[in-house]
């Protein structure tokens, strides 16, 4: 298993989304560990002068004004993490709390948090040994960062709070700790601020919702190809040449996919000169829309990018300069916008998908029976898989309203606009979830339109994923249990798209 250096830097997603999954473990340079251990020096020369500095010998907020004494600046750090440990809601799963950890440590190893050695090293055995906190998904209003959420994780590094075992349920931290031979920390001065002021969980969310993305793009490809096929629709949409007038890339990558995916197509070669003119929008206008939101979801990867290497703390250290500055850093608002932006994107590729599964079910406009059934009215086929993706489809609309426009002030008015960006992407990773279903829905109906195809054949790639699919879910003579059917295909998400590229080769 590879080891991924935390140095700051150079963190990618790809990285942290291995980790996430158990894919690798983290671990750090003798560089990192300079920076870390001279910003803690100097940290505790603030100590020594006793001048008060924020975060490090003050209350925190409105009671920031407040000097606390030296002997109690230990009470001061295990006091914040207990008092802002108070997520509500469903937990996040294993892998998103991996994320935020690895995204925490990420930040410390740049240099600029103040944390000791010795606790940046326990967060890392934690990660790598498989410790995984309980944390909230509920109760972050995204700055002064996700400090609930975050605090349930600095909890568990001082041996307390909950901590979720292999099965998700949650348990006593102490005694899972004791199990492993772990021992807890005692935080020292701005070590609790360290850990928790930070956009680490609404990042972690969007990571993990952009990496889902980036399969579920060549999905909507395979789908509306699959589409195409199953109504006899045209590839003439898809030129290259009416792509390049255009100019965007996505576009012209949706167009290269299913170029590509559609080569020696039996059946379009069937209708290539029959008397249809052109194809309803959300089969022509496919690589348009299709490309627009792959445009969304890149830049949406960007701004992420930057973050995951952001120092984000406040305040913030600065060893080289002497110098100790309180700002904003923590602020959500640069990945709030894009994970709102990025859910109205994925909501549009769920919206398309479902009036091409209306093509697919009408007989007006797939040539094939309604429904996709025989004996139509003693069976009723696949309307109510089209009513389901429409119900999706309705609920991603309504979840589409942008987090970032609303603010709430906190903390006595000293928190006056915040970005509530972790509910952004919350919103954003329940979407993209929403919008897989839709795909897969339109893939599993468009299976069954081929079939009325035959015996000509699709294209290669799709006779490739037809196969797979055909493996588990058979073709439907009759009215049947369609929800285990149409769960084994979306339980396939992934494999579809290794079917098609065995065909194609990496599709965009």
């Amino acid at each position: 298993m590879r080891t991924v250096c935390l140095d700051g830097n150079n963190l990618k997603i790809s990285d942290v989304v291995d980790i996430a999954k158990g894919n690798a473990k983290a671990g750090y340079d003798e560089k990192t560990k300079e920076r870390i251990v001279k910003c803690r020096n100097f940290v505790e020369s603030i100590l020594d002068d006793e001048k008060p500095v924020y975060g490090i010998n003050t209350g925190f907020g409105m009671l920031s004004d407040v000097q606390v004494a030296h002997e109690n600046l230990e009470e001061l750090q295990i006091n914040l993490i207990r008092s802002h440990a108070i997520g509500v809601g469903d937990p996040f799963d294993r892998e998103t709390v991996r994320a935020i950890m690895v995204l925490r440590a990420n930040v410390l190893a740049k240099g600029y948090s103040g944390i000791t050695l010795e606790t940046f090293d326990k967060l890392i055995e934690l990660i790598n040994k498989d410790i995984i906190p309980f944390i909230p998904s509920q109760g972050s209003v995204g700055a002064s960062g996700d400090l609930a959420p975050l605090s349930h994780l600095a909890l568990v590094l001082c041996g307390e709070g909950f901590v979720l075992d292999t099965a998700g349920k949650r348990v006593d931290t102490a005694q899972i700790l004791k199990e492993k031979g772990i021992m807890p920390i005692t935080l020292k001065a701005k070590e609790g601020l360290a850990l928790i002021n930070g956009t680490q969980v609404m990042t972690a969310v969007g990571i993990l919702a952009v990496n889902r993305c980036r399969n579920l793009l060549k999905l909507a490809d395979i789908a509306v190809t699959s589409t195409i096929e199953a109504t006899l629709g045209t590839d003439r949409a898809f030129d290259r040449k009416v792509q390049i007038v255009r100019g965007h890339l996505g576009q012209m990558e949706v167009a290269e996919n299913v170029l590509k995916l559609i080569l020696g197509s039996e059946i379009r070669e069937d209708h290539r000169c029959c008397t249809k003119v052109q194809d309803a929008y959300s089969i022509r206008c496919a690589p348009q829309v299709h490309g627009a939101v792959r445009d969304a979801v890149r830049h949406a990867a960007n701004v992420i990018e930057t973050e995951i290497n952001s120092s984000t703390d406040n305040p913030l250290i600065f060893p080289d300069e002497k110098e100790t500055i309180s700002a904003g850093n923590f602020h959500g608002e640069p990945v709030g916008l894009v994970m709102d932006y990025m859910a109205a994107a994925i909501s549009e590729l769920g919206s398309i998908s479902e009036r091409r599964i209306e093509q697919l079910i009408n007989p007006v406009f797939s040539q094939s029976p309604a429904f996709l059934v025989k004996d139509k009215g003693l069976n009723s086929g696949f309307m109510i898989a089209h009513v389901a993706a429409a119900s999706l489809v309705s609920e991603n609309k309504s979840l589409c309203f942008p987090a970032t426009v609303d603010s709430i002030p906190t903390s006595a008015g000293k928190e006056d606009h915040v970005s509530m960006g972790t509910i952004a992407a919350r919103k954003c990773g329940q979407i993209v979830d929403n919008c897989v279903k839709v795909i897969c829905m339109e893939i599993f109906t468009a299976m069954q339109g081929l079939d009325f195809r035959k015996p000509l054949k699709p294209a290669k790639a799709i006779e490739e994923v037809y196969n797979l699919i055909r493996e588990s879910v058979p073709f439907m003579e009759h009215d049947s249990f369609l929800y285990p059917m149409f769960m084994d295909v979306l339980e396939n998400e992934y494999k579809i798209v290794e079917a098609a590229e065995n065909i194609t080769g990496i599709l965009n």
